[in-house]
């Protein structure tokens, strides 16, 4: 960032937009964040992220120079990347959110409307959480493989512009109708199984949200953002059927009693898979197994509602 600050770095806000939030009306938005910052009278710079390289490297630049905060305007993709930069230090990240999911929004009531979300950053308290990390890499929410990462590759940019959060659903139509079924072998701290499974959900905490649909699920019965463990559930669904079972079960909170419904807590999580199978980390793919998670308590810092 080759920013000039008239005032002490310690008061400027740096905002990391994904030009291709909001469908990608990036001008508009643009202008919509800088007026709404400027209503709060606080010093700020606007900076548009044209890649993960370049993104990593704005935020660590800000957080260098000791900003304020760094606001990402986008979806989680984006919130994600801001909490990677930031990760332990004593920066927070506020959220604006403008994705197709938002869940880590919905996880912190933080309101989807600009002047509100703007007025979190602004005015908002610090709350520290806990990441989780594969390799270098942090996440807020949820990594995973196999059915659910196979889901978000299906779900294109141009589909997720024209249908929202409903992209998700129609790019994994013809994963969910047959899911495979995969060989895991698992070894959560000092607990090892092989299981055969659609999908191993490494969740740091796990309320996921349909957008404008009345529906929240949890996915496993133990998830924080502040105990120090990742959660683990793995998911065997044999057919469609077997899928609406699990999903209703898990809407209405009911995760004991069915084989198919596998659920650990660990600090450090392995997951292997014979064959090789899509990985993703808070919603972006990344690779195949094998894939190893652990949690880092306290690595983050948001900022929510008072």
């Amino acid at each position: 960032m080759e920013s000039e600050y008239p005032i002490p770095d310690s008061e400027r806000y740096l905002v990391l937009l994904n030009p291709k939030a909001a469908g990608g009306q990036r001008d508009a938005l643009r202008r919509r964040i800088a007026g709404a910052m400027a209503s709060h009278r606080v010093p700020f710079d606007i900076v548009e992220s044209t890649s993960v390289e370049d993104g990593l490297r704005v935020v660590r630049a800000a957080v260098q120079a000791g900003c304020k905060a760094v606001v990402a305007a986008g979806g989680d993709g984006t919130i994600a990347l801001a909490l990677r930069g930031t990760a332990g230090s004593d920066v927070p990240v506020a959220l604006l959110p403008f994705g197709t999911g938002n869940q880590l929004a919905l996880n912190f009531g933080v309101p989807v409307s600009l002047e509100d979300s703007v007025r979190v950053a602004v005015e908002g308290e610090t709350e520290r959480i806990d990441l989780g990390r594969i390799d270098d890499e942090y996440f807020a929410l949820i990594a995973g493989a196999g059915l659910d990462a196979e889901v978000m590759a299906s779900a294109t940019t141009e589909l997720k512009n024209r249908l929202g959060v409903l992209a998700y659903l129609v790019g994994g139509l013809k994963h969910v109708v047959t899911p495979s079924r995969t060989t895991y072998h698992i070894v959560a701290d000092d607990e090892e199984i092989e299981v055969e499974a659609s999908m191993v959900l490494l969740a740091n905490a796990g309320i996921i949200g349909a957008g404008g649909l009345p529906v929240e699920l949890k996915v496993a019965p133990r998830t924080s953002f502040q105990d120090g463990l990742l959660d683990v559930a793995i998911f065997s669904p044999r057919h469609l059927p077997d899928m609406a079972a699990m999903l209703t079960r898990v809407v209405f909170q009911k995760y004991s009693g069915d084989d198919r419904m596998i659920f650990l807590q660990a600090r450090k999580v392995s997951v292997e898979s014979d064959p090789p199978v899509a990985a993703q980390i808070d919603g972006e793919p990344r690779g195949e197994t094998p894939i190893v998670a652990e949690i880092v308590p306290s690595a983050g810092r948001i900022l929510v509602p008072r």
